[in-house]
């Protein structure tokens, strides 16, 4: 899927014999799955005839999924960039606002590429640590984004930063393709507890490796997506560099202004749900208790810890994976007008109208349109909108990197 689905979108591009040898594969892989209802048996076509059906792709209903999505490409792209650590596209959909067409994905989570896969009609390849998966990067493209992996520098967790040795030293693999395809810039977020790992050494090598690969890198700095249009309090570090030889003054970029200031930043209620939502969300009485024992627990300890409730014309809490990323952004609304349960709990539904907030509501914290498809059960949706990043606020920081590189 990953080998078809990014052929169809790029096919503009030349292929070696092998990849047509590859292409020809999938494409009746993918017949044989879909039993090709228009009435051709692909075991009668041969292996040029099935390419002629890859090359004039458009004009069959048969790949019809792979273009009929909310999120398309450009039509006259402004430039080129790939995704890698593409999660569920958020770098791809404020890219793409700005003109720029997608030119290969890389995602390692399987139902992260099935989002994926729904939203843009393109199924990110695997691991990147691979070389047959990097193999399929083009050589040349403008811009490489990537929101590489937090955990190993989260202010959270024991962070072991470049000692994990599955998560730390994926940036490693993103110096190696800037090494390798040279692009013009690339465009990196990680969690702000990047900046102090390790008393700042940590991010002190990634520079320095950065610099080395044959880039000028702006002095990262940390961003508050609150203040570039969504009602989350969310933190990150934003790492831009250019390639050395286009002589761009690094000293000449600007982060973007916060777009929100004072009374006009939005408030958690612009973005809650229009309608009364499912009585699953809605906390019951003993699980209420047992947060309030928690909380209480922390609080004579003398620790910050335990459940919040989000003023509705306040900002949310840093949306995060886990149950206290859920926890730690509940809600009270109280239009719940059905008390019966739908799942298993303990004890009653609540009568405080003491929620959690929905997958949609954590996708507009987000600065994800509602057009995007939530294809996946609500567990895997929180991981992926918590794992995500603003799209406001990279697509503000990208249009300024942009601008810089006369690309827009």
């Amino acid at each position: 899927m990953a080998v078809l689905s990014h052929y169809l979108h790029n096919n503009e591009v030349k292929v070696t014999k092998k990849r047509k040898e590859e292409i020809i594969f999938s494409i009746r892989e993918f017949l044989s799955r879909k039993q090709f209802r228009q009435g051709i048996n692909d075991g009668e076509l041969s292996d040029d005839e099935v390419w002629k059906v890859a090359e004039d792709a458009t004009q069959y209903n048969l790949f019809s999924d792979f273009f009929d999505v909310p999120f398309p490409a450009p039509e006259n792209p402004k430039f080129t960039f790939i995704d890698l650590f593409a999660g569920i596209g958020g770098f791809r959909i404020a890219l793409q606002n700005l003109g720029g067409k997608c030119v290969y994905s890389s995602e390692f989570d399987a139902k992260a590429q099935e989002s994926y896969l729904a939203n843009y009609g393109e199924m990110p390849f695997g691991d990147i640590t691979k070389e047959s998966t990097k193999s399929y990067i083009p050589k040349k493209f403008d811009v490489l984004c990537g929101g590489f992996p937090c955990q190993a520098f989260s202010l959270a967790g024991r962070r072991l930063g470049f000692n994990d040795e599955t998560r730390g030293t994926l940036f490693f693999e993103i110096e190696a393709i800037l090494r390798k395809h040279q692009p013009k810039a690339f465009f990196l977020e990680n969690v702000k507890g990047l900046a102090i790992h390790d008393k700042g050494r940590t991010l002190k090598t990634i520079l320095e490796h950065l610099d080395d690969a044959g880039y000028d890198v702006v002095p990262p700095q940390i961003l508050n997506a609150m203040d570039y249009g969504v009602p989350q309090h969310r933190e990150r570090i934003y790492i831009i560099g250019f390639r050395k030889d286009l002589g761009i003054n690094v000293k000449d970029f600007h982060y973007p202004e916060p777009i929100t200031p004072g009374d006009k930043r939005p408030k958690f209620k612009d973005v809650m749900e229009e309608n009364e939502v499912s009585v699953k969300y809605y906390l019951s009485t003993v699980y209420v208790e047992t947060l309030k024992r928690h909380k209480a627990r922390h609080e004579a300890a003398g620790h910050g810890f335990g459940y919040k409730i989000i003023d509705l014309d306040g900002v949310a809490n840093a949306i995060v994976v886990g149950g206290m990323g859920r926890e730690c952004n509940l809600i009270i609304d109280k239009r719940l007008t059905n008390f019966t349960p739908i799942t298993n709990i303990k004890g009653e539904v609540n009568r405080d109208g003491i929620r959690k907030m929905t997958p949609r509501e954590w996708a507009r914290l987000q600065g994800f349109p509602d057009k995007f498809r939530i294809v996946v059960a609500d567990a895997s949706a929180y991981k992926q909108f918590g794992n995500s990043v603003a799209i406001p606020a990279i697509q503000a920081t990208a249009e300024k990197e942009l601008q810089m590189l006369g690309l827009i």
